[in-house]
């Protein structure tokens, strides 16, 4: 029997977060072949060259596609999505993959469904169904309508995704893959800042700290600087050890990333280092030993649901997702959002409900993909 080969697309780091697992247990099994591209900001220096840490880990990449375009504006998102689907339609048709699995609501994945489903390639589609804020909303949809089978996480996003249109027989709930990398984290110790680049103060991890991990918001670009301000000002304020990531690609980025700049070379630092990127096992553990994450991340939503570590949600970003105990809502305020650390650092730990699954997605993604009858037409 010819293996299957299945192509996995990873546009950036938090896409290789969230299909790591997945991508583990295609390479495991029997009857598949695991092809990996990565594009997007997944190759670039200043979002954290996840490339590295997909190599690290031991998986062989078949291409990589360079497409992002600088300006980090609507502009730029619209023309690297169509740089995208040109280029990807090229690696697609020299690796001839029988899948493509494509992930989540990023515009990087839009570009590879456009690309595959033009090319009667099947496309099977993680995460989608959910709710949220931003383009990202839109542009998860519409992958929906494009791919021909759905992993989504839970089954309220399978109830959306059937209201969407979408058959039941397409449709296989998993959980979510970022859930699988829980399980078996390495320790908290300070050898996790000798494997990524920082500036700023390295924190002592023996004590307290809180993580940050914010986004610009592409429906809001224009006010990145602003909101970036409160979040900066609040967390100054509080003077807690503090883990900050750099953030995405997304319109609004370059605001962003200069309002941290400006405050990081004013000297206000002596509390936080700045990050561009963790391995997803290193992350995990940090946001499991957190005392809370701060930001606008999924993975607040997600992982620390599942790890019970508490959330301080800022803006519109994650609007409508399925959430737990553990977060609180707040606006770009520096009063709110300084308030709203406070009470999760005093509340503590949550207990989980399991919201985005046990563990096990990956596995069964592998197992459906190795076994499962594809048909193009919908």
């Amino acid at each position: 029997m010819m293996k299957r080969k299945v192509c996995v697309v990873v546009a950036s780091r938090a896409n290789y977060g969230r299909i790591k697992s997945a991508m583990t247990a295609i390479a495991e099994q029997n009857n598949l072949e695991l092809q990996v591209v990565v594009s997007a900001s997944a190759l670039l220096d200043r979002f954290g060259r996840a490339i590295d840490v997909i190599q690290k880990d031991g998986f062989e990449v078949s291409a990589k596609v360079y497409v992002v375009l600088e300006g980090e504006t609507p502009t730029t998102m619209a023309k690297t999505t169509g740089l995208a689907i040109i280029e990807l339609a090229t690696i697609l048709e020299n690796l001839k993959p029988d899948v493509v699995v494509s992930v989540a609501d990023r515009f990087e994945t839009l570009a590879t469904a456009v690309a595959a489903s033009y090319m009667n390639i099947p496309v099977a589609h993680t995460q989608g169904g959910e709710t949220s804020g931003s383009i990202d909303q839109s542009v998860r949809h519409a992958i929906t309508k494009l791919s021909h089978l759905h992993f989504p996480a839970t089954d309220l996003a399978k109830q959306k995704l059937i209201e969407l249109g979408e058959e039941e027989s397409r449709i296989v709930v998993v959980g979510c893959p970022a859930i699988d990398l829980l399980l078996d984290l390495p320790p908290l110790t300070q050898e996790i800042f000798g494997r990524t680049k920082g500036a700023g103060q390295v924190p002592d991890l023996s004590k307290p700290y809180i993580l940050v991990v914010q986004h610009p918001v592409t429906t809001e670009y224009s006010m990145a600087r602003r909101q970036i301000e409160e979040t900066l000002r609040a967390v100054s304020t509080l003077g807690m050890q503090t883990i900050w990531l750099w953030p995405n690609v997304d319109a609004g980025s370059e605001d962003l990333s200069r309002g941290i700049r400006v405050y990081r070379e004013q000297g206000k630092k002596d509390h936080i280092g700045f990050y561009k990127n963790f391995s997803p096992g290193d992350y995990a553990t940090l946001l499991k030993n957190a005392e809370c994450i701060v930001g606008n991340s999924s993975s607040g939503i997600r992982e620390a649901e599942f790890l019970g570590t508490p959330c301080v949600n800022i803006g519109t970003r994650q609007s409508g997702r399925e959430r737990g105990e553990n977060v609180v809502d707040v606006e770009h305020d520096k009063s709110q959002i300084e308030s709203a650390i406070k009470k999760a650092v005093d509340h503590g730990r949550f207990s989980s409900q399991l919201l985005y699954g046990d563990g096990t997605a990956g596995v069964k993604i592998a197992d459906y993909l190795a076994n499962c009858h594809f048909r193009i037409q919908k």
